[in-house]
């Protein structure tokens, strides 16, 4: 079998195994078989195929770990889900007390609790989210 064949192998291999395992690592040696399947192919030796692989593979990890760190300690710009919703104003539509509340947050009908429990918040006052607990939005009215 010719070598360029055997790193072409060993480079898909390595790809399936990264589409599994996404560890970026797998990739990285993926790309550095596929590298040296071309030097095989234009009839580079053994010796020659392993020094490019190697290289290829320092060179993806020396390139490639500086900026994936970076993304990780990226802080995110924007907030999903519940998280979205804090800070946001709502519209007190059911007296909100300790047992019982309504309101309007943001298009939706949500169960709410004041963020003291001795607090009584009328309808219609306008009301600011403090956090969502579960699927009750804690509120506090808005001065």
């Amino acid at each position: 079998m010719d070598p360029w064949l055997i790193w072409l192998i060993i480079a898909l291999v390595l790809a399936i195994a990264e589409i599994f395992s996404l560890t970026a690592a797998l990739g990285m040696l993926a790309v550095a078989g596929f590298v040296t399947a071309g030097a095989a192919a234009i009839g580079l030796p053994v010796p020659g195929q392993l020094v490019v692989f190697s290289v290829v593979s320092a060179a993806g990890v020396v390139l490639a770990r500086p900026w994936a760190k970076r993304m990780m300690l990226q802080s995110r710009l924007e907030r999903f889900g519940v998280e979205a919703l804090v800070g946001a104003s709502a519209y007190v539509l059911r007296e909100v007390n300790d047992h019982d509340g309504l309101v309007r947050l943001r298009g939706e009908d949500w169960t709410a609790r004041p963020y003291d429990e001795s607090v009584v918040i009328p309808a219609g006052t306008a009301v600011d989210v403090l956090h969502i607990d579960g699927s009750i939005a804690v509120v506090y009215p808005r001065e």
